[in-house]
């Protein structure tokens, strides 16, 4: 099957197939830019398909200029800098170009070119999203180029806190972009490796939003036709990185996965910000490894929903071992490591993760409350590479049974 070239309007103005990088210009004008700021990551600012596209704008008489101090986990002082930027070149809205770090970045750029408060005045806990002065955040035109973070369809940036030591969450709906141009062929060049990590985050945005406790039966269906998008066609695109129609349908799946953890996420996530802000790894990497353990530990609680996934999915073996089984040979596949030792990640600073996962936001969307001495377990199976901490097959040991309790499954 051809990629196909489409409009969407869910979960915004999305135009899809390949070659579409060329409406970029139109996008602009239609959405009053006319000296935007494009956001992007080093690697990336010096490619070039990036000038290719400053190029195509400039010539439409559209006055882009570049901004590209980000790091590979964005921090406060990356959004500083570029919201400098964006006010010393005079600029009237965003291009946001690459990853899930650029996008994260350069939608927090938005955000605060026209607020007075701190960036951290921000995070997503209560109503601190009603603090920003909304008239004033900046369009955004997302362009992926990256199939993992689905950054570009999200209300939300992850920004690492360096005196904290902690990834904290910045939420506004302003934040979800106008315009997104999800395009293939601006994929093409991407390693094997960050192809596997980058598919795999996506796969895990999908597993725990279906997994998650809360009622949200849209964000379900999206998540189970996600992943299997994210079956037939990861193995492909990993295989053959010139696969065009691979190429659309995991940027695709990567938006529905964005789109589908509107209902929540889970222990995945809550580790992987603990590590990624802790040991700065990359966090698609991180989920991939931390899947199997943190599947285990919740057996108890998702069998049932993993048994009806794997119908879906159409393996040999539908019940839970089989999915498990499947995740471990997919991983294998794509030479993920099977414990987080493999990517320079020690214990010592164990009791400390456990901390920080138990206090993530993403926690409270896993279907089992976890205490702080329980997510240090299973952070520390996942350094040894072992199921044995979290029991046969899922039924998660008494670490800590009595700082522990079951949420009520609204789900069946």
């Amino acid at each position: 099957m051809e990629a196909l070239h489409a409009n969407w309007n869910y979960p915004t103005q999305m135009l899809v197939g390949p070659g579409r990088i060329e409406d970029l210009p139109e996008l602009c004008f239609e959405t009053g830019m006319r000296k935007p700021l494009l956001i992007t990551d080093p690697g990336l600012a010096k490619l070039p398909m990036t000038q290719k596209v400053v190029a195509m704008c400039q010539s439409s008489g559209i006055g882009l200029e570049v901004f590209s101090d980000i790091k590979s986990n964005p921090n406060g002082e990356n959004i500083e800098h570029g919201v400098a930027a964006y006010q010393e070149g005079g600029h009237d809205g965003v291009i946001a170009l690459g990853g899930g770090s650029a996008l994260d970045a350069a939608k927090a750029i938005a955000l605060m070119v026209g607020q007075n408060q701190p960036l951290w005045d921000f995070e997503d806990e209560g109503d601190n999203w009603l603090r920003v002065q909304e008239d004033r955040v900046a369009h955004v035109i997302a362009i992926p180029t990256t199939a993992g973070t689905g950054s570009e369809v999200g209300r939300a940036s992850v920004i690492t806190h360096t005196e904290q030591q902690r990834k904290v969450i910045i939420f506004h709906p302003k934040m979800l972009p106008s315009h997104v141009i999800l395009d293939p062929l601006l994929t093409l060049g991407l390693p094997r490796s960050l192809t596997a990590a980058t598919g795999m985050d996506a796969l895990s945005h999908c597993l725990e939003a279906y997994c998650a406790q809360y009622y949200h039966p849209m964000a379900e269906g999206i998540a189970i036709e996600a992943m299997r998008l994210i079956k037939q066609f990861l193995p492909i695109v990993c295989e053959d990185g010139s696969d065009i129609n691979a190429r659309q349908q995991m940027l695709v799946a990567s938006s529905m996965g964005a789109t589908a953890f509107q209902r929540g996420l889970g222990g995945m996530h809550a580790i992987a910000h603990s590590l990624g802000a802790l040991y700065d790894a990359h966090h698609g990497m991180l989920n991939a490894i931390l899947m199997p353990y943190v599947l285990v530990a919740n057996q108890a609680k998702i069998e049932v929903r993993i048994t009806r996934l794997a119908r879906y999915l159409e393996l040999d073996d539908c019940s839970f071992e089989g999915f498990l089984s499947w995740v471990l040979t997919l991983r294998k596949r794509l030479d993920i490591p099977h414990d987080l030792r493999s990517i320079g990640i020690d214990d010592k600073q164990s009791v400390r993760v456990g901390q920080m996962s138990q206090q993530d936001p993403s926690s409270v969307g896993n279907p089992v409350e976890w205490s702080a001495l329980q997510y240090q377990g299973i952070f520390e199976a996942a350094l040894a590479g072992s199921f044995e901490g979290l029991g046969s097959l899922g039924k998660l040991k008494t670490l800590d049974k009595a700082d522990s309790k079951d949420r009520p499954d609204t789900q069946a």
